[in-house]
């Protein structure tokens, strides 16, 4: 049977992710390729607490329908989060909930994008985010990663010739980099949006991940009316709940409210109760410094293996939060192989030409800090190093 698909799934590119992951399904492979939060790190008791509780006290109006803004008291929630963290005035009215920041993506492709408008993209770049946009068939412009964050010579020159209708970016523990920006690149972003028509969407899934202490403020503080802040509770709570949320001005929330209804009226309303009783009954502060320390140690030693054990011309970058290391191989390596080698040996990485919407990245590769144990991690390491060595050789 032959089917006539729109012309905008046939270039729609599948996650490279969701495909890798099927073949890691084995319990015997170390998987550095996924983006997993540690399972270990999920409240299940806590959860179950706040489940029943919503359940006993007001389970038929969680099991009905609800309204496609979300629960207004995990929007308050979210707003005095925003003032308290980052001292950023956020009405309740400026937050909708959707399902997962993934989403959010979906969401705003719908209500900024259409075919042919020039998107401006970190390079490399979240691959999510290029799959969900490159639904609405747009022209990509990637901006070049550096240490502190985008060149800002580059991005001048996509906003003032090219006029992008937004510019998507992960300023905290960039994924797949992990790279953050520096507070005064958050500042030259202000500066370089200001004038123009682009909004910046600052997708902040990894924010509350940081383990160096340092608490920086989003971009959306420097650029309150082009700001588009996404956040998500993947993070910090539970992945498989799929809630998210997106933080901009009133009248973008109108336009992605009647974007969202016309996709899937609300997002889940049992999750939603469920994680605002949770957030009420528990102290998330001290939950998210579990998690950061874990994170922390994990990271620290995968790249202190990494700087004992791989050749000096294997470079990586040193995150400060999140859950990824992006790798730099030598030109004449390629990460394709490297995957396949590993694999071979029961490890699996992440090649980085997907996160490249211009071609490229070869010789680049993501690797997962979070979800492995010390064991996975000092294994895993071992395996790549050996693999490296004999190319060397």
């Amino acid at each position: 049977m032959k089917y006539s698909f729109s012309r905008r799934i046939q270039k729609t590119p599948k996650s490279f992710i969701r495909e890798i992951l099927k073949v890691t399904q084995n319990p015997e492979v170390i998987s550095f390729a996924g983006g997993l939060p540690n399972p270990g790190l999920i409240d299940t008791e806590g959860i179950l607490r706040a489940a029943e509780t919503v359940l006993k006290n007001d389970g038929r109006n969680v099991l009905q329908y609800s309204n496609t803004e979300g629960y207004a008291p995990l929007r308050q929630f979210i707003a005095d989060r925003y003032k308290n963290r980052y001292n950023i005035s956020v009405n309740p009215e400026e937050i909708l909930i959707t399902n997962g920041s993934q989403q959010c993506l979906d969401l705003l492709g719908k209500v900024f994008i259409d075919k042919n408008d020039a998107v401006a993209i970190e390079r490399p770049g979240y691959l999510g985010a290029i799959q969900a946009f490159s639904l609405f068939e747009p022209e990509f412009f990637p901006i070049e990663m550096h240490n502190d964050g985008p060149d800002s010579g580059e991005l001048k020159k996509v906003i003032s010739e090219e006029n992008p209708k937004i510019f998507y970016g992960i300023p905290n523990s960039q994924n797949p980099s992990g790279i953050t920006y520096s507070i005064e690149k958050r500042k030259e972003i202000g500066e370089i949006l200001t004038d123009s028509d682009t909004v910046f969407v600052e997708d902040d899934a990894y924010g509350e991940l940081n383990f160096t202490g340092d608490i920086l403020p989003p971009v959306k503080k420097y650029l309150p009316d082009l700001g588009i802040l996404t956040g998500s509770f993947s993070k910090i709570i539970s992945p498989g709940m799929r809630l998210g949320w997106v933080c901009a001005p009133e009248e973008i929330i109108d336009r992605i409210s009647t974007a969202k209804q016309a996709s899937d009226l609300h997002s889940n309303y049992l999750s939603q109760r469920i994680i605002a009783e949770y957030l009420l009954t528990n102290n998330i502060d001290e939950k998210i410094l579990k998690i950061q320390e874990e994170y922390k140690l994990r990271c620290n030693l995968m790249t202190n293996l990494m700087d004992e054990m791989f050749p000096p011309e294997i470079l990586h970058t040193n995150p400060k939060g999140g859950m990824f290391i992006w790798l730099t191989l030598p030109k004449n390596y390629s990460s394709q192989k490297l995957f396949e080698k590993a694999m071979d040996k029961n490890v699996a990485v992440l090649p980085g030409n997907p996160f490249y919407v211009d071609g490229g990245g070869d010789n680049t590769a993501r690797i997962n800090f979070s979800n492995a144990d010390e064991e996975g991690i000092r294994t895993g390491i071992e395996v790549l190093s050996k693999i490296f060595k004999e190319w060397k050789n």
